[in-house]
């Protein structure tokens, strides 16, 4: 009976290594952050991890050199010269986001685990995405480029220090951030970000091309990618859609809308800007984010979660497309409130100027 059982036991977990997935058991060995045991341990074949890991560098990699292509040193220069604009957004990326990402873990109560992909995902800098939702509501599209570099630049010493000081608020969180892997991730984000200015700087005739042939490509990797995850996490993807993962990654964005917003009116900024830096408060560097989670941490010790990023930025386009739309519609409204006022003082005018002239041929 004993053999019977052992070979039983051996048999069970060959089929789910097979599968991928291991049922609710934890190992010691494979992560420092505890409160995992509730998720279970995810075994991603080593193929498949390597191709995620590569897939998702290159797609930071691309988005960087991109984003790069479009920054000017000579508007950099103009804004670093007067920085008040810059000032405030990056007061309002580095203290709204974290905060709210803290705050929001707390206020749900989540487990280690969760708390640290939320507040990585909260402490990340602006992303590129920030840059097109400026545009659509009419922003300062200097200031949302030059925003973009230096809260990427900022990162460097920022974020592991944000990181650092929010995750004594969690038990065990402490010596289980990889600060190595982050800061790893966050020079790779500088260099091909050099490598787009510099191209846009001596050659500006490629960096329309080298945009749209990085697109085409981040296209195709995103799509694969993800279907390498789905396949990756399929037994588990009920932990990525659960309630307090859902609630956080719709609040966290437009929580930071509406304050960078608020902050930049308190700080008497121009309705423009006020509007760039909230695009720029609200989106966060998904890309930057998922590398982390990817690349950093074993998929033992972060499971499914790696996946968060893609809901967030489900939730942060959705609602960055709602603002805009509003936005829209109010100037829409504000353009014929203002026809018809003209035209109530043309037809005023012109009725005072026949009374006029009546009054004068009758005399």
């Amino acid at each position: 009976m004993q053999n019977t059982t052992q070979t039983s036991y051996g048999r069970t977990a060959m089929m789910n290594e097979t599968r991928g997935y291991v049922g609710m058991t934890t190992s010691p060995d494979d992560s420092n952050i505890p409160g995992n045991s509730s998720m279970g341990i995810l075994v991603i074949p080593e193929p498949m991890n390597t191709a995620l890991n590569i897939l998702t560098v290159t797609i930071l990699f691309i988005t960087m050199i991109s984003l790069g292509c479009t920054m000017e040193i000579s508007k950099i220069r103009t804004h670093l010269l007067k920085p008040k604009g810059v000032v405030i957004a990056l007061l309002a990326q580095f203290c709204i986001m974290p905060l709210t990402a803290f705050t929001l873990t707390k206020i749900f109560q989540m487990d280690s685990i969760k708390a640290v992909t939320v507040l990585i995902c909260g402490c990340c800098p602006g992303g590129s995405l920030s840059n097109i939702f400026s545009f659509t509501v009419k922003g300062d599209m200097n200031l949302s480029i030059v925003m973009t570099t230096c809260s990427s630049i900022a990162a460097l010493v920022l974020m592991p220090l944000l990181l650092y000081i929010f995750s004594k608020g969690f038990t065990g969180l402490r010596h289980a951030v990889p600060y190595a892997g982050i800061i790893t991730a966050l020079v790779f984000t500088l260099v091909p970000c050099a490598i787009g200015i510099c191209i846009n700087h001596y050659r500006p005739n490629y960096s329309s091309s080298v945009t749209k042939v990085g697109l085409s490509i981040l296209l195709i990797s995103t799509i694969i990618i993800s279907v390498l995850s789905g396949l990756a996490v399929k037994d588990v993807i009920w932990i990525i859609l659960m309630p307090d993962i859902l609630t956080v990654a719709a609040l966290m964005p437009l929580i930071g809308f509406i304050l960078g917003y608020a902050v930049s009116v308190i700080c008497r900024l121009s309705p423009q800007c006020s509007r760039t830096i909230s695009m720029e408060t609200g989106c966060q560097n998904m890309q930057l984010c998922t590398a982390i989670l990817k690349v950093a941490f074993t998929p033992q010790a972060i499971g499914p979660l790696f996946l968060f990023p893609l809901v967030y930025i489900a939730f942060q386009c959705a609602e960055a497309l709602i603002l805009v739309l509003c936005f829209r519609c109010y100037q829409t409204v504000t353009a014929q409130h203002g026809g018809f006022s003209s035209r109530g003082i043309h037809i005023k005018s012109d009725v005072t100027a026949a009374g006029v002239k009546g009054e004068a041929n009758h005399l």
